[in-house]
């Protein structure tokens, strides 16, 4: 059995994030994840970040990933890798699977930052070769240099439809058009700019009525929508393509939260459910923290600002910071996390956060 006195489950933003903060305090960190490479999402993130200094702004996302590995490394925080976790027992007992062998893992503190997952959408032909998620053709084309298709249509115009779309001209496609169910753009608009000045069509009020094709995309029919979301006969437009990639927003990947035991808190703004955490990111199980978009589904800096609050939780409860210290930087990260949700897009998710803490004290 591995003994560490912090495990984080999670090698993304922040999770590495949380393992660097644990580990520049003296703390043990094993990091488990399931993947074959570690980094999680930034290193699909070829465009610069936003935000002020502190947050890396103007810093490519895998540039950001590669830094964080080199100081995991030079902190000695061990990363595991192909390890598949599929239980928290009592005592904060971690069982998974690497290498096709039961693997056990006892650790002071669990730290899930586990991330989320892509939603998908239900229409006519959706189950066709060549409808993805937009985030499994980022990383077709920016980890695996792999072009999804010639000829796509984005749904979904959030931040993450805009700059996929912009990655996917990048790479050589052809975005015939963006479309998005509600009434005006989701996302920044900076990177709307971006698309609208390279051609591409932005339609909202629009939806996917059917796509036509025998064993594979061939022809994507939209449709518009009324201020009640129903489908508007008469207004369908024709387009020919051979990929979709919806865009449609992501779900926590809170199941292992709930096997240990966590109480949660329904947000529709965060994702749905999501675990209930207090202002050290610790959950109402004691000695599990959350940290990322197992939290609620927000962008990867605020992700690595709570991944690096749970970090210092974790090595202030284990005596490797004292109160002032831990405090100090405790309140330098949530000043930090504050600035990253204020403006038109942050505030709806402040005060979904702050609904999400107060839960916490609530129960107490």
């Amino acid at each position: 059995m591995k003994r560490a006195d912090i495990a984080v489950i999670g090698a993304g933003p922040a999770g590495l994030s949380c393992a660097v903060e644990a580990a520049k305090a003296g703390a043990k960190v094993v990091v488990l994840d399931e993947n074959l490479k570690p980094g999680g999402q930034l290193f699909k993130q070829i465009h610069k970040f936003f935000g002020s200094r502190e947050h890396r702004a103007g810093t490519r996302g895998f540039r950001i990933g590669q830094q964080l590995l080199e100081e995991t490394e030079k902190l000695g925080v061990e990363v595991v890798l192909d390890a598949a976790v599929y239980g928290i027992y009592e005592d904060r007992l971690i069982a998974y699977i690497t290498n096709g062998k039961d693997h056990t893992l006892k650790a002071e503190k669990i730290v899930l930052a586990t991330g989320a997952s892509e939603n998908a959408l239900a229409f006519p032909g959706c189950t066709l070769p060549g409808v993805m998620g937009a985030g499994a053709a980022q990383t077709m084309i920016n980890v695996n240099r792999v072009l999804p298709g010639e000829k796509i249509l984005m749904v979904g115009s959030g931040n993450v439809g805009l700059i996929v779309s912009y990655q996917l001209m990048q790479a050589g496609a052809d975005v015939v058009a963006l479309i998005e169910a509600a009434p005006k753009i989701g996302g920044y608009g900076v990177h709307a700019s971006k698309i609208r000045r390279a051609g591409v069509p932005i339609y909202v009020s629009t939806t996917i009525k059917e796509i036509i094709g025998e064993e594979k995309v061939e022809e994507v029919v939209t449709i518009e929508l009324d201020r009640n979301w129903q489908q508007i006969p008469g207004t369908e437009k024709n387009f020919e393509a051979d990929t979709v990639c919806l865009a449609v927003g992501l779900s926590p990947l809170t199941e292992l939260a709930w096997m240990a035991g966590c109480e949660f808190v329904y947000i529709p703004p965060l994702g749905g459910q999501v675990p209930i955490h207090d202002r050290n990111m610790e959950t109402t199980l004691e000695g599990v923290y959350v940290a990322g978009d197992i939290t609620g589904v927000e962008e990867a800096s605020s992700a690595m600002e709570e991944g690096r609050l749970a970090g210092v939780a974790c090595a202030e409860s284990l005596g490797y910071y004292d109160k002032i210290k831990a405090l100090e930087l405790k309140n330098e990260i949530w000043n930090r996390l504050d600035a990253l949700r204020t403006g038109p897009f942050g505030e709806g998710r402040f005060q979904a956060k702050l609904k999400q803490v107060n839960a916490r004290g609530q129960l107490v």
